[in-house]
């Protein structure tokens, strides 16, 4: 009797391993998590939004003692392609330089675009007295005697996604519209401008 319980007594005692069993906990969780991001990703099948700038002009131009005055029309069209995914524009502002420097600016009221839509994004951006540089100045007054000038359009907006029921934090998205040409002629059409998207 004494002899069984001396053996029962030395049989090794199985420890919990805590050390093996975070790596495989980690393991199984990663694993598990990109399952989830690939079959998201699969059924949302998300797409790049395309913007275009396909209207631009410009009035009430005049340079004078290195300043200007000028009214800049701009209608970007957004489209949405996914089939699942909705955007809320929360907040959106448009910008229009010429070699880096900025010359107006306009805020644009925010908007909801659901999945599959087109919208037309109108800005007005007014120049008033605006001071430049001599270069600026002299450059852009060589682009007028050519009839036309050639500006960049920048927009960025706090943006939202939404599929179903689930909404993202914001992101940034900025879209460049480069080498934007605005005719002083109105008989000159204006063409179409694709605009490059960051987010």
């Amino acid at each position: 009797m004494a002899g069984n319980t001396a053996q029962a007594t030395q049989q090794p005692v199985k420890h919990f391993n805590l050390v093996r069993c975070v790596p495989v906990c980690l393991l199984t969780l990663i694993v598990l998590v990109g399952l989830a991001v690939l079959i998201t990703w699969l059924v949302i099948r998300p797409k790049r939004l395309v913007y275009t700038l396909e209207n631009g002009s410009l009035q009430h131009f005049n340079l004078n003692n290195n300043h200007i005055n000028a009214t800049f029309d701009f209608v970007l069209m957004a489209y949405n392609p996914n089939t699942k995914t909705s955007v809320y524009y929360d907040s959106m502002e448009s910008v229009v330089s010429y070699k880096d420097q900025t010359l107006a600016f306009d805020t644009i009221d925010p908007f909801h675009q659901p999945h599959r839509d087109t919208a037309r994004v109108e800005s007005k951006l007014v120049a008033q007295n605006l001071a430049l540089s001599p270069s600026t100045f002299k450059d852009l007054r060589g682009e007028k005697s050519s009839g036309e000038i050639e500006v960049d359009v920048h927009y960025k907006s706090r943006v939202r996604f939404k599929v179903g029921m689930w909404k993202s934090k914001h992101r940034t998205l900025k879209i460049v519209c480069p080498s934007v040409k605005l005719h002083f002629s109105w008989s000159r059409h204006f063409e179409n401008v694709p605009c490059e998207v960051e987010l």
